[in-house]
């Protein structure tokens, strides 16, 4: 694995890098620019759809890594994060109805459950028993898919916190196969990490160009899908704690959309369309840099990410390890927040 890393991971990091150079200069050719609006939190038009670059070459070394190691190769996971990629491509370009983009992603998620399967049990790693889901399994399974896809989309609004977060998801997955002892789900998390850095670098505020509807969405489903692509039949590699350590990864992320989902809902707004209400929106509104809130994210969930493998690689419960610093971490973060105004 060592060798197939020391050449993939550059590789993956200097093709983005490189192709988001040329797609830059193609962007600004052909008109793919992100105007700004009364919803924007730019202020000059940039180009926007950079994300393709991360989906090409995630999803070519996605294919090595499956020849390198035979029966890994998911169809469900290429094939829907095929669908999600060009209904979200092409909405980066000509604009498509919610109705088209939310019937690709309950598609994709589909194809991912007829060939992963779903989520029959959770349990906290360490700890005695599992919660066995029954008939809510697949239902979870399929909203946890759906959620993610729109909410990392949701997320991507500032300049560099959907990159952050993929660069340190991608990190999370590398050390988690790592220690599980499966390398092909090592290699793909270290393939996403490296080129969502070569992103990164270039939207790295001041951004000279966004991922994308093409990008958010795509590395959405990529991490909806990481649990079910790292799961293995081998009763030595317990699978139960694979959900939460998925939730962990992106807890951010999902917590920020559901506050705001929730208090749009309350307040009876049409939930489905574009705002700036989100908690890292109105922080940035409230005086913060771009780069000191995506930061803020990141920071966040390296600290939480890194409990999940502390906890893996020394066999320690879940439940007295993990859970208590994610609540303490995102206490912490809820007073910031109200400090700053911003959850009213």
């Amino acid at each position: 694995m060592t060798l197939i890393a020391i050449f993939i991971f550059p590789a993956a990091l200097i093709l983005t890098w490189i192709g988001i150079r040329f797609f830059h200069i193609w962007s600004l050719k052909k008109g793919v620019l992100d105007i700004p609006n009364e919803r924007s939190s730019h202020d000059s038009p940039t180009p926007r759809g950079g994300g393709l670059v991360i989906v090409l070459v995630t999803l070519i070394f996605y294919g090595l890594i499956s020849y390198l190691y035979p029966g890994t190769f998911s169809w469900g996971f290429l094939v829907g994060a095929v669908l999600i990629a060009t209904v979200s491509w092409l909405d980066d370009r000509y604009s498509v109805s919610t109705v088209w983009r939310l019937m690709t992603h309950a598609l994709a998620a589909v194809l991912l459950i007829a060939d992963r399967g779903y989520w029959n049990e959770i349990s906290l790693f360490g700890s005695t028993g599992a919660i066995n889901l029954s008939i809510a399994g697949p239902i979870l399974t399929f909203l946890w898919i759906v959620w993610l896809i729109n909410s990392y989309n949701f997320m991507d609004g500032i300049d560099g916190i959907a990159g952050i977060q993929a660069v340190v998801a991608g990190f999370a997955w590398l050390g988690l196969g790592w220690l599980s002892g499966i390398p092909d789900v090592a290699l793909f998390g270290g393939v996403i990490l490296f080129s969502s850095l070569g992103f990164l670098l270039h939207n790295w505020p001041p951004a000279r160009i966004f991922m994308g509807d093409v990008g958010s969405a795509f590395l959405g489903f990529t991490f909806a899908s990481m649990p079910f692509i790292a799961a293995r039949p081998d009763p030595l590699k317990p699978v139960a704690f694979l959900p939460l350590a998925a939730v962990v990864f992106v807890w951010f992320f999902l917590f920020d959309s559901i506050v705001t989902f929730m208090r749009r809902a309350f307040r009876r707004e049409r939930v489905w369309i574009a705002h700036r209400e989100h908690l890292y929106q109105r922080l940035v509104s409230s005086g913060l840099s771009h780069g000191f809130v995506s930061l803020l994210y990141g920071s966040m969930t390296i600290i939480i990410s890194s409990s999940v493998l502390f906890a893996y690689a020394f066999s320690y419960r879940f439940d007295v390890t993990v859970i208590p610093i994610v609540f303490v971490v995102t206490t912490v973060f809820i007073f910031f927040c109200a400090k700053r105004d911003v959850l009213t």
